[in-house]
């Protein structure tokens, strides 16, 4: 059964019924007028499909030359000389904005293509808030890749052993990371350090020596529970069983590190330092360190007088016996370790000999006589 329809032209147009699953359309010629002759239908069939043949090939050849020039543009660099910009990303906001903005400070050409490429990699619903430091000198795929693993900018806190909380707050400042005294509210909280499970009143000594880096607006209290977390690395169970064997806490062995890592000046020096210590425990003897008293002291001006000996405070070892109240800073690596592992000797004092390295002594005539040499002498 056909179907036919006239196109008030000189030809009458049928359609044969049903068509085939292929949509073969077959074309049926038959002059209006009953004239013999005409156009071969085998003729205009061939034509119709070179020319479905010709369309679909120009189809084809636009697409794979546009896939080809988008693979180029992504792949390549805007401006291979640009420097780098610090661009941020507010948490919430759209991927249309986040192309507007790249484009407007010149890290991308093209926002079109770029949302092209975003979307045909699925990126364009990963990216992630947060400062960047990009480049027009890297490419679209290198950007997109970037904000998507949230490769945010760093920044650099470098904490040197032997410093206080106070001290360090003053070094988180530096870095842009916190205030100074949002870092030390922190650092003394008490519910915090609880939460953190210290046997600790504060953070002071917990805050492990150590090169970190931190994202902008990470939390101070992120910024304490990573220095937190490192020393648990560092203090493992191994050193938890040296410190019982040693009959003393994990807490009292951090605070007599604290005490070694500020007397000591050559590290060679630190089991050394270490046994002088542990030998005085021993001995009932009070430690009489000067880092305690100064820890212990408000407004220190660099200048340890006689006064300050005599005055009482939780953290002056000259007037108290045992360990002072707390850590006076934060030790490192070697300065725990000597504590837990201290040298074997019988020494009971050591002065300054004033080249960083100390003269030590088994009693108090001997220590008398290293004072006058080392001490006295040399005013």
């Amino acid at each position: 059964m056909a179907s036919c329809f006239d196109n008030n032209g000189p030809f009458l147009i049928c359609l044969k019924k049903p068509w085939p699953k292929t949509a073969f359309i077959k074309i049926i010629i038959a002059h209006h007028a009953g004239q013999s002759g005409g156009l071969e239908v085998e003729d205009i069939l061939k034509k119709l499909m070179l020319l479905i043949a010709i369309a679909i090939g120009l189809i084809i050849s636009g697409v794979i030359a546009f896939w080809l020039h988008l693979q180029h543009y992504a792949g390549t660099p805007a401006n291979s000389q640009s420097g780098q910009k610090v661009i941020i990303i507010p948490t919430g906001q759209s991927f249309n904005a986040t192309t507007a903005a790249l484009s407007k400070y010149h890290i991308i050409e093209d926002p079109f293509k770029f949302k092209i490429v975003a979307r045909l990699k699925g990126y364009d619903k990963k990216l992630q808030a947060g400062e960047y430091v990009l480049s027009a000198a890297m490419s679209p795929i290198q950007i997109l890749q970037k904000l998507v693993n949230g490769e945010v900018k760093l920044y650099r806190l470098t904490v040197p052993e032997g410093l206080n909380l106070h001290q360090i707050a003053s070094l988180v400042d530096k870095a842009g990371l916190a205030s100074k005294s949002s870092f030390v509210a922190a650092a003394t909280d008490a519910e915090f350090v609880h939460q953190q499970d210290l046997k600790a009143k504060t953070f002071e000594g917990y805050l492990f020596p150590e090169t970190y880096f931190f994202p902008k607006n990470t939390s101070v209290k992120e910024i304490i529970s990573t220095m937190v977390g490192r020393f648990r690395q560092i203090f493992n169970s191994t050193w938890q069983q040296r410190a019982h064997q040693l009959g003393l806490s994990t807490h009292q062995i951090v605070i007599l590190a604290s005490i070694i890592e500020k007397e000591t000046g050559a590290p060679f020096e630190r089991p050394i330092i270490s046994s002088v210590f542990h030998n005085r425990l021993n001995k009932k003897m009070r430690l009489e360190s000067d880092p305690t008293v100064i820890y212990g002291l408000k407004n220190f001006d660099g200048n340890l007088k006689r006064k300050h000996l005599e005055t009482p405070t939780p953290y002056n070892t000259y007037k108290r016996s045992g360990l002072p109240a707390g850590p006076i800073a934060n030790p490192g690596k070697e300065s725990l370790e000597a504590a837990l592992y201290p040298a074997d000797t019988k020494f009971l004092y050591f002065v300054s000999k004033k080249d960083q390295t100390h003269q030590f002594s088994t009693n108090f005539k001997d220590h008398h006589r290293a004072v006058q040499k080392y001490q006295l002498r040399r005013r």
